[in-house]
């Protein structure tokens, strides 16, 4: 199954909403994009970071440099990733260092200096064009050798937003929210929205203010937050939307303890949560600690601090049955009431 990707729309039609989306989706498809066997990404070799590490199947090494707008200086870039890597020469196992190394730029487009730099280097550079196209309905990513017009294409799991049924007495969400809402399933859109519009209609005391580029967060300044919607970004896995509610902690039930608490969604359904104080956390679910090799995991991982919770444990406030679902509306009305009361 292909992995999704954050997309957004521009005056010209679409591309990935950053860089790092961009090689979210690189990473996660690139056996059946290229034919090119993933081996690292972001490796850091003598103080600078490789994007993407491949192998082909005769364990030659790859090294791809994507950009997300047109970069004049990604030959060099390429250079010295190679010229490092040939120094230290890691992965001996994997990589068969007697044959040539293979470089590979990825961008939109490329400017004449690219050329010019490529046409002077002793290195054999390819030069991959990136777009993303829209069929209908469909989404796809096109790489075209600029030299041969070779053309590689995989449709992109992209579920284009859909703002019509947002109230029209609240603000259009920020294009930063739809951007990372890209990747998302429509369900999953349409409950975060909606929780946007809950939230900022509840009170007009409740402001939406940006934090860095990666923090969106909803309630009265910084000393009484409802929520926060946050993008994170991952190096092994791809990048996504993450909301936070302002809600009672999880193991503060005889003295409640308004804490940070993270949800995990499957749609508009929440399915566990967690108590994060800042930051995303360290947390995970039981699934991806039975995913990672176990000398990996810490020695007690199945605490608190490291594993997340079933949702159900806030059916004592919503006072519902063990076993009903816990919907994202109703954690927002419990968080609302608790805020309100705080103020």
């Amino acid at each position: 199954m292909l992995a999704g990707a954050a997309l957004r729309k521009t005056g010209i039609g679409w591309e990935f909403a950053s860089e790092a989306a961009l090689e979210d989706f690189v990473w996660d498809n690139l056996q059946q994009l290229s034919g090119l066997k993933p081996l690292k990404r972001q490796y850091a070799v003598k103080g600078e970071i490789c994007d993407i590490l491949a192998l082909n199947n005769t364990r030659q090494l790859v090294i791809l440099e994507l950009k997300n707008t047109e970069d004049r200086y990604v030959v060099q870039q390429l250079t010295r990733y190679y010229d490092n890597l040939l120094d230290e020469k890691p992965f001996q196992e994997q990589i068969d260092y007697n044959q040539p190394v293979r470089l590979i730029a990825i961008a939109p487009s490329f400017h004449r200096h690219n050329l010019i730099d490529r046409k002077h280097t002793k290195l054999i550079v390819d030069f991959l064009q990136v777009t993303v196209a829209q069929i209908n309905q469909n989404f796809h990513l096109q790489l075209q050798d600029i030299d041969t017009n070779q053309t590689w294409s995989i449709p992109i799991p992209y579920q284009e937003l859909d703002i019509s049924s947002t109230s029209s007495n609240i603000p259009e969400p920020p294009q930063l929210l739809l951007d990372w809402l890209g990747a998302c399933t429509g369900e999953e859109q349409q409950a975060i929205l909606k929780l946007r519009e809950k939230i900022i209609s509840f009170d007009g005391r409740i402001k939406e203010e940006f934090e860095g580029k990666n923090t969106i967060r909803y309630g009265r300044g910084k000393s009484k937050p409802v929520a926060e919607i946050c993008y994170q970004i991952s190096k092994s896995k791809p990048s996504k939307a993450v909301v936070f509610l302002r809600l009672p902690t999880p193991t503060s039930w005889r003295k409640e303890v308004i804490g940070r608490i993270r949800l995990w969604l499957d749609g508009s359904v929440v399915t566990h949560v967690g108590h994060v104080p800042e930051g995303f956390g360290k947390m995970k679910l039981q699934s991806e600690w039975d995913a990672m090799p176990r000398e990996k995991r810490p020695g007690n991982y199945y605490h608190n601090k490291y594993s997340a919770l079933n949702a159900t444990i806030y059916n004592k406030f919503l006072q519902k049955d063990y076993n009903d679902i816990i919907t994202l509306e109703s954690l927002a009305d419990l968080s609302l009431s608790k805020w309100l009361a705080r103020i």
